[in-house]
């Protein structure tokens, strides 16, 4: 048997997306119901969803630090889970997309961002945070951004401050 653990690995990256996953669904569902809930109950279980977070956070941490094969995978998603604890980004589909390293369907976000916004259906504040948190988000991937994304970023560096308490590590791929 010549896999060298590889099955095993995709095993733990998917269990590790699928959790991820779980608990923003858990947080964007929390938002939804946020009308429904008193103050209280609502931040009990939104601290109970940023707790396991948190544990998240620390397996991946453990990991990467002792599994040489599995940075780059679970470095992603490590990163995403520090983004979503540290509330660099409060739109739940932008932490899965970026926990995904899905640059094609954030720029879909982005442009679905704009529609939305010429229709009406999403005021220019939101607009505005959340192109920040995508233009972000390609960033951290590595991806090329426009002079004018730039510029917004810049213009709109709250969301690009958030980042400042994450530790950003580069990981080499064998």
């Amino acid at each position: 048997m010549t896999s060298y653990g590889k099955a095993e690995t995709a095993k733990l990256q998917q269990n590790l997306e699928n959790q991820l996953d779980r608990l923003v669904e858990q947080l964007k569902d929390l938002e939804s119901c946020k009308d429904d809930l008193d103050a209280d109950e609502y931040e009990e279980t939104k601290q109970e969803t940023m707790d396991q977070l948190k544990e998240l956070n620390d397996s991946l941490s453990k990991m990467v630090k002792g599994d040489i094969s599995l940075i780059s995978a679970l470095g992603a998603v490590q990163l995403a889970t520090q983004a979503a604890i540290s509330e660099a980004f409060k739109t739940p589909e932008v932490i899965r997309l970026f926990g995904k390293r899905e640059p094609k369907q954030l720029r879909e976000r982005l442009s679905n961002i704009e529609q939305d916004c010429k229709l009406n259906r999403l005021s220019d504040e939101a607009k505005n945070r959340q192109k920040a948190e995508i233009l972000t988000a390609l960033r951290q991937l590595g991806e090329q951004l426009s002079i004018d994304e730039l510029k917004f970023l810049e213009k709109h560096n709250d969301v690009s401050n958030a980042f400042k308490d994450i530790e950003l590590v580069e990981v080499n791929d064998e």
